[in-house]
């Protein structure tokens, strides 16, 4: 069955209203651009959501969200496993845990190599040493320090399950990811290392929590009614979108103030990230 494999769920939630974080001023933040190739607009009949792909996480998995999409497979596809504080299931055209893509199976990607071209912003906290962020996806990485003494002058990662992130859904067998994925609801570090991460939601948590719930959900009629790219939107219908960059002194100082507030309940998964959507 293609279903995620867990033993326990972990619901430590963060709160939202549909965009990652209203963690530092707008006037002091630092922000970034979005690469239209690598931002997924999903309209569902609950709003809409906009996650940012992690083609330096899981390439091969990123292609295959954009082949898919650019095809129309996940138009009209049904959020058919939805488990509160854990995670929305779609992308199965039978809606069963079953179905799949005409396309071949997918070589799992759990975890990849990073190197000096790929900023690394540290945020080490009680529950994950090692933590950090590339951009908006959290993720477990070796320091830069140790890129010096390895033979690719790279250094192993991998992504975090935290809430938003976009990860692959298999049966057993690591190789038998295909088309079916998940959006997280809540933090679950069970997760880590066993499923490959590709991503994460931009704005639209909201609209991932308000989804139906079920294991699975009763007649499901949540659905993607379309899914793009961003770079296939028409330009005058495109969403203009920001990022506060992570690697700037305004979300440093975030950080810290969250540290400092939460002490030892500090957690890289209750860390916001601010977006601009117009």
């Amino acid at each position: 069955m293609k279903s995620l494999m867990l033993a326990a769920l972990t619901a430590a939630l963060v709160t939202t209203q549909g965009a990652w974080g209203q963690g530092a001023s707008a006037q002091a933040t630092a922000w970034r651009g979005v690469d239209p190739e690598n931002v997924l607009v999903i309209e569902t009949n609950k709003g809409r959501i906009i996650a940012e792909l992690a083609p330096f996480a899981a390439p091969a998995h990123v292609e295959r969200i954009k082949t898919l999409t650019r095809q129309g497979f996940y138009d009209g596809r049904s959020f058919f496993r939805v488990i509160d504080g854990f995670m929305a299931q779609t992308g199965d055209p039978e809606d069963t845990g079953k179905g799949a893509s005409p396309l071949p199976n997918l070589q799992p990607e759990f975890s990849f190599r990073r190197g000096a071209e790929t900023p690394f912003v540290a945020v080490a906290t009680p529950q994950v040493s090692g933590g950090g962020f590339i951009g908006t996806l959290p993720v477990l990485s070796q320091p830069d320090a140790q890129m010096a003494i390895t033979v690719d002058g790279k250094v192993p990662a991998q992504g975090l399950f935290c809430p938003g992130v976009l990860g692959m859904a298999r049966a057993t067998e690591p190789d038998s990811a295909n088309s079916q994925f998940f959006l997280m609801r809540g933090e679950t570090p069970a997760l880590n290392g066993k499923y490959t991460v590709f991503g994460r939601v931009l704005s639209g948590l909201d609209v991932v929590r308000a989804i139906k719930t079920g294991e699975p959900v009763p007649a499901p009629q949540d659905k993607m009614t379309r899914v793009r790219l961003l770079a296939d939107i028409p330009a005058a219908e495109r969403p203009k979108i920001t990022v506060q960059a992570t690697t700037g002194p305004a979300f440093a100082a975030y950080v810290e103030a969250q540290r400092k507030a939460k002490g030892a309940a500090f957690n890289i998964c209750d860390l916001d990230i601010a977006v601009n959507v117009q």
